[in-house]
């Protein structure tokens, strides 16, 4: 088990086993690296999906990799 230093923002536990943590890997050269646009629907801001990459059961909730 290792504690990661999290923002106290974070509703999660900060002592997690070594198996879940992973090296950072920089982003790709020519990635994008702006923020998607917001849009607005019943006066609530979401993003607009361009694509679904992957799904997951994750607790009993839907989980998507967009």
């Amino acid at each position: 088990m290792i504690k990661l230093e999290l923002p106290k923002t974070m509703k999660i536990h900060p002592a997690v086993n070594v198996s879940r943590v992973c090296m950072y890997k920089n982003q790709i050269e020519d990635q994008k690296k702006e923020q998607p646009l917001l849009v607005v629907i019943e006066e609530e801001e979401k993003y607009k999906v361009e694509k679904i990459l992957n799904k997951r059961k994750f607790r009993g909730k839907d989980r998507y990799l967009v």
